[in-house]
């Protein structure tokens, strides 16, 4: 039995009826690969279920403690319904990218089932119109709660759930599972009363170790030595959500993301897909004629996971990165970005990443879910400053093809709980020379996704666009060669004849 953090438990409190707190993850596969050229849904329940025995948290349940004393526990059960976790469905013809997005869309939109396990896949068939996809594809759409994964450690679970070949044997080595007595209730409440008497101490270490960071950044801030986004404007994604959602992507060449960032000075893959976005986002609210003249901002998490840090939940801070929608030229667009990741880098260096999620630890279970309804019923967001716009979490994926009952997997998309104030969220991922940008919004922010997937589209080909401008220039300089250099011509002197 393992109690969760208090980052982990919060996405259990943020959660609203409105507002499900779970990742998805869609993954198509063509099983032309596989034994026979063909998978049948049985061999996948069973591959999937041998395997998902090994993994904590597909056979843990939530226990919560009485009258929300402390946080929640995670309990062993040693087992779960594969039938129940597991399910089968297809799209009606013809079967096209639209449909899917809209299916990936609904069964995002459904939270998950407390009293089980916080996970299901949906095994999805009829994907013969989308294009660029082999006929006869199937895609995998599975949910988790984020309060048992972040992007790093879902990256873990996919890679336990998948082989590097096509080869796979149904009849695996039986994980070995220490399945957890349930306490009982009067057990929970003196477990919550013993940890509550130490948090005091526990908070004045904590304290005592971000002091001196928390006293650099405002020292760095003050005299000018570190910087912060101001002034985050309200758009259309900072209200109130409804219980749809809306989920599109894009899937460009890797190696175009690497020759844009190469064109501006130490820029990065992220500080790329960050700029993506500021154009995307520039182009969308500009059709709308809700353009403001702030830069919107975004929250980047950041990964704080350790190579010692092999459990599940969560790992990671925060950073506020302005995305420079307020800056129409995507090369000075990416270098503006590029900047603000550093200086924003640089601040959260300066406090502590990790004593930022230590302070998460004290968050009051109760109080703080009750609180969430009731900003939720009352509408809050719409009166309060937003602190972001939209999320842009970057994930890297592995460059070598993972294989799912034999399978290859061809395609790889994500996408991530929206609440009220933050209304878009975008995954940014790669896969073998791929790199994914996928969108996930509420229908009533966003009742366009397609049209905001153009203006992800159009806002990549402009910046690779000037990209390739930018180094043809310059490698049209580096064939000219040095210039020759001009003798200046010699003025007679005083005395001199001419």
């Amino acid at each position: 039995m393992k109690q969760l953090t208090g980052l982990d438990a919060s996405f259990l409190y943020l959660e609203t009826a409105n507002a499900p707190m779970h990742i998805s993850g869609l993954g198509i596969y063509d099983p032309s690969t596989a034994p026979g050229g063909k998978v049948r849904f049985k061999d996948i329940i069973e591959n999937s279920y041998n395997r998902a025995l090994a993994v904590p948290i597909m056979t843990q349940t939530l226990m919560t403690v009485p009258l929300g004393l402390d946080h929640p526990y995670w309990v062993t059960e040693g087992a779960f319904d594969p039938e129940f976790h597991i399910r089968h469905i297809a799209l009606p013809k013809p079967g096209d990218w639209r449909q899917l997005c809209i299916q990936v869309a609904r069964l995002h939109a459904r939270p998950l089932d407390r009293k089980r396990p916080l996970w299901e896949v949906y095994v999805i068939e009829g994907l013969d119109n989308v294009e660029g996809i082999p006929r006869g594809s199937f895609a995998m759409l599975s949910k988790t709660h984020h309060a048992a994964i972040d992007g790093t450690s879902g990256m873990e679970m996919t890679a336990a759930m998948h082989d590097l070949s096509p080869d796979y044997h149904k009849a695996r080595q039986p994980a070995v599972i220490k399945v957890d007595q349930h306490p009982s209730s009067l057990e929970l409440v003196l477990r919550s009363q013993f940890n509550n008497l130490s948090k005091p101490f526990h908070f004045v270490s904590v304290a005592r170790n971000s002091v001196p960071g928390m006293a650099k950044a405002v020292a760095g801030l003050s005299r000018g030595k570190l910087s912060r986004v101001k002034k985050i404007p309200r758009t259309r994604f900072n209200g109130q959500v409804s219980p749809h959602r809306v989920f599109d992507a894009i899937n460009v060449p890797l190696e175009d993301i690497k020759k844009i960032k190469n064109s501006v000075r130490g820029a990065t893959v992220n500080d790329t897909a960050i700029t993506i976005v500021g154009g995307a986002l520039r182009k969308y609210l500009v059709a709308h004629g809700e353009l403001p003249e702030e830069s919107l901002a975004a929250m980047a998490p950041i990964n704080i996971r350790s190579d010692k840090d092999v459990a599940g939940g969560n790992l990671v801070a925060a950073m506020t990165v302005a995305v420079r929608s307020d800056i129409e030229n995507p090369l000075a667009r990416l270098e503006s970005v590029h900047e603000g990741s550093q200086n924003a880098k640089e601040l959260t260096n300066a406090i502590g990443a990790e004593a930022m999620t230590d302070y998460s630890q004290f968050i009051p279970s109760m109080l703080t879910a009750q609180a969430a309804r009731l900003a939720s019923r009352w509408g809050l967001s719409n009166r309060v400053s937003p602190a972001f716009n939209c999320v842009i979490t970057n994930v890297p994926g592995p460059p070598t093809p993972l294989y799912s009952t034999g399978a290859k997997m061809v395609a790889n998309y994500g996408t991530g709980p929206i609440q009220d104030g933050l209304g878009l969220f975008h995954t940014i991922g790669s896969y073998c020379g791929q790199f994914v940008i996928s969108s996930t919004s509420c229908r009533k922010m966003m009742p366009d996704p397609a049209f905001y997937r153009q203006c992800l589209q159009a806002s990549f080909d402009e910046l690779l666009a000037a990209a390739d401008k930018a180094q043809g220039q310059v490698s049209a300089k580096r064939k000219a060669g040095p210039k020759a250099k001009r003798t200046p011509k010699q003025e007679p002197g005083p005395g001199v004849s001419t």
